[in-house]
């Protein structure tokens, strides 16, 4: 990764000076706990500028509109309290100064304002980039009190440099060499406009960091539910094995009933005959009980094993359905490219977020023209369930992997030909966890002969007449 260093510091400072002193501060935001947005104007320009004090990505630029967005930035309703105090005492403030110290990785504003009683004060507020340590500290530049930080440092976590509000402010103690020049830094590009490589750099790094943050977050709830599912189904499948046997208790009740001529009441057990398999067996009873008895109780436990195979079957059948669900949710995080693809598998996982998708994101499947003809692909369920819920007509095709998680692909055309459904079921294999095999079964049918059942998950439908083309 590239160096924020001193000399880039430097750099920036020396190129954006002009523009900063005697410019006014209009607005002050601070989306997180970690970065500020200072609306800046002057001369009839203004301009943002970002200050990031993240230890992975510390540093300071001016953003242009792309990159705003790129960095994902959201306001909160209501604002940090560091935020309300910044906001207090330097909006509508003059920068009379900019300022680094020698060889520091510090920047300081200047600025003249006025205090609750209207007397004129001169504040100081230091932006600090050095990695961890990197901090916001606003102080009284007069008396050189602190009057609050981004983030308080107190005496166990620093015992050389507390800060907090009261506190005196102070430069930090000794700093490596590699904090003023590394040779992985921004200062090594020759260029007259250091703040666009630095905003380029750092908020396709943010992207990125935030999108790769996003995709384990949402991997891990999927893979914990998947897990979950598996082991429930693992052990009700080992509960229907124990069952498969329960026909044995009607026989048994029958065997009985039919031989309560020739059998005692309150017996050990009883041998009997079974025509049914052409053997003699012998039936373990209950000796305090008569005959009648034990063949109600055999009828008893054929009818509860019968019933409890079929609740068993059936919530075998719902987790199967859940496990392809969440295996379809983990391949629609491995092939997302975007925040905003992320956005609409989180809001799956995670419903209160979906309105937060809806706002963030347009459901936008991937298109594809063919031999002529429209062919629609969906990239998580969403797209998917969009497709065939609003997209397709009756008399289009849908292809999709057989046995295996992947995109719908729907294509556009009533009557396409071979060569029009094999490149259709290609793409159904690319855009499934099935590409790197030799060989896919990929599924097809006409949209009227899908389904998707009331209250199923997202992009989950049953389907008929379908046919198979291996790919």
């Amino acid at each position: 990764m590239i160096t924020f260093d001193s000399l880039t510091l430097k750099m920036w400072l020396e190129q954006n000076q002009e523009f900063l002193t005697d410019a006014r501060v209009q607005k002050i935001q601070q989306p997180t706990r970690r970065d500020f947005v200072f609306s800046i104007r002057k001369d009839g320009q203004n301009r943002k500028l970002y200050i990031n004090i993240n230890p992975q990505y510390y540093h300071i630029c001016f953003m242009n509109k792309e990159n705003e967005d790129r960095r994902l930035i959201e306001i909160p309703v209501k604002p940090p309290m560091f935020c309300m105090l910044l906001r207090k005492y330097l909006e509508n403030s003059k920068i009379t100064r900019v300022n680094q110290p020698d060889y520091e990785r510090i920047l300081e504003f200047y600025f003249e304002t006025y205090n609750e009683l209207s007397e004129k004060i001169y504040l100081c507020l230091a932006i600090e980039l050095m990695g961890k340590h990197s901090n916001v500290i606003l102080y009284n530049y007069d008396t050189n009190i602190i009057l609050g930080c981004a983030h308080n440092v107190g005496a166990e976590k620093s015992r050389e440099r507390e800060m907090a509000g009261g506190l005196p402010y102070v430069y930090p103690a000794g700093r490596p060499k590699s904090w003023y020049e590394n040779e992985n830094s921004f200062s090594r590009k020759k260029t007259s406009d250091i703040n666009s490589i630095i905003d380029e750099y750092y908020s396709e790094y943010i992207y990125n960091d935030k999108l790769r943050r996003l995709k384990e977050h949402c991997r891990q709830i999927a893979g914990a539910q998947l897990k979950k599912d598996k082991s429930s189904l693992k052990k009700m499948q080992a509960r229907l094995e124990k069952e498969t046997n329960f026909h044995k208790y009607r026989l048994y009740g029958d065997l009985i009933m039919a031989n309560l001529y020739n059998l005692k009441d309150f017996q050990k057990s009883a041998d009997v005959y079974d025509y049914e398999n052409n053997r003699q067996i012998r039936i373990e009873l209950d000796e305090t009980k008569s005959l009648k008895e034990n063949a109600n109780n055999f009828y008893k436990l054929y009818n509860k094993s019968k019933t409890s195979i079929s609740k068993l079957s059936e919530l075998s059948e719902h987790l199967k359905i859940q496990i392809d669900y969440y295996e379809q949710i983990l391949y629609s995080i491995e092939i997302a490219v975007s925040f905003e693809d992320m956005i609409q598998i989180q809001s799956e996982l995670e419903p209160e977020n979906k309105t937060q998708a809806d706002k963030k994101s347009s459901i936008e499947p991937l298109e594809f023209n063919i031999e002529g003809y429209k062919v629609w692909v969906g990239r998580n369920n969403r797209q998917n369930d969009f497709i065939v819920s609003k997209l397709s007509r009756d008399d289009d095709w849908w292809f999709h992997t057989k046995d295996c998680a992947g995109s719908h692909v729907l294509l556009r055309c009533s009557e396409p030909s071979d060569s029009l459904i094999f490149e259709c079921a290609k793409l159904a294999k690319e855009y499934s966890k099935g590409k790197q095999s030799s060989k896919v079964g990929v599924i097809y049918t006409k949209r009227k002969f899908l389904k998707k059942p009331p209250k199923a998950n997202l992009g989950y439908v049953t389907y008929k007449c379908e046919q198979e083309i291996i790919v």
